[in-house]
């Protein structure tokens, strides 16, 4: 009589803070076509003072199909919340979605067949933007929140986690975890995978493996991406600044300099084309960011912060 062969595992861990969308979240990962051959389950990760998702994450663990961890990991930290599961996962693989994402029917699915064919330590994939009927049309036209890939000379050298599945026995992520340090600037998944890159790690795409995010009024300002973009050139400002010194410092400040008033220019003769124009004035603000690294400047605060209730606004 054969034996039949174990399933494999797959975790996906979903990093939560006082977001109601988490139960669209969870209900679209039950949803999905679960891949051959494995079995899947969910990690929770609330990063809040108190746990105030846990009567949500319990009442909604009785409905789906699929099995549902709740982990408490304050606070206002999103590397404990990533690293917590991190920590929490003994399977095969690990997922990571936003709490305020839906997956498509075939996300993971897809997932695993670009690991499985690639035997990349890392596959990411693509990020749909929905906007609000209320949106600007410069905004919807040049879709500025969807996310993909960066590609330099023929490979992903860093990643995200609104859409990643990690191969966690791979030799580039066993015992990695996330910088407590930008786990309120943001940034934190780009240093992980630049360092898992750097460590020999090869990072995958999966094109058809969509998730869908809405994307809210607070977020569908030019200030709220010029803010976004900037704090993304610090990080790789950091990056790039951190094994340079001297001279090689010096280059590195004047070509992102160079790039940031080459991309300021170039929205002069597009400036009445909101698209062209906005996008490169973001690009611009981008670059003054990757100068703002290299010198040193401590990173601009993203999340984590005071809700409009404790006086306050979380910018994320």
């Amino acid at each position: 009589m054969a034996v039949q062969a174990k399933n494999r595992s797959i975790d996906i861990g979903v990093c939560t803070f006082r977001r109601p969308e988490l139960a669209d979240t969870l209900r679209s990962l039950a949803a999905m076509d679960m891949p051959r051959g494995f079995d899947v389950g969910i990690i929770v990760a609330d990063n809040d003072d108190t746990p105030s998702a846990r009567e949500l994450v319990t009442a909604l663990s009785r409905e789906l199909a699929v099995p549902v961890r709740y982990r408490h990991c304050p606070a206002r930290n999103i590397s404990i919340a990533r690293n917590a599961c991190l920590d929490a996962s003994e399977a095969d693989f690990l997922a990571f979605i936003d709490d305020d994402e839906t997956a498509t029917a075939r996300w993971l699915a897809e997932l695993v067949t670009t690991a499985e064919t690639s035997g990349a330590a890392a596959v990411l994939g693509p990020v749909r933007a929905l906007y609000r009927p209320d949106a600007p049309d410069w905004m919807r036209r040049g879709d500025f929140h969807s996310t993909l890939p960066v590609w330099v000379q023929g490979e992903i050298r860093t990643g995200y986690t609104c859409n990643v599945l990690l191969r966690v026995g791979a030799d580039s992520l066993r015992g990695r975890r996330f910088s407590l340090a930008r786990g309120q600037t943001g940034g934190e998944d780009t240093e992980y995978f630049d360092q898992m890159h750097k460590a020999g790690g090869r990072i995958a795409f999966s094109p058809d493996a969509w998730v869908n995010e809405v994307v809210p009024r607070t977020r569908a300002a030019f200030d709220w991406l010029g803010r976004r973009r900037f704090r993304v050139g610090q990080t790789h400002g950091h990056l790039l600044g951190h094994n340079a010194g001297g001279i090689g410092l010096v280059k590195q400040i004047g070509l992102a300099s160079v790039k940031a008033l080459y991309c300021f220019a170039a929205a002069l003769p597009v400036v009445a084309s909101p698209v062209r124009r906005n996008r490169s004035v973001l690009r611009g603000i981008m670059h003054v960011g990757v100068v703002s690294g290299l010198v040193g400047i401590r990173e601009i605060r993203l999340y984590g912060q005071p809700s409009p209730r404790e006086g306050g606004k979380r910018a994320a």
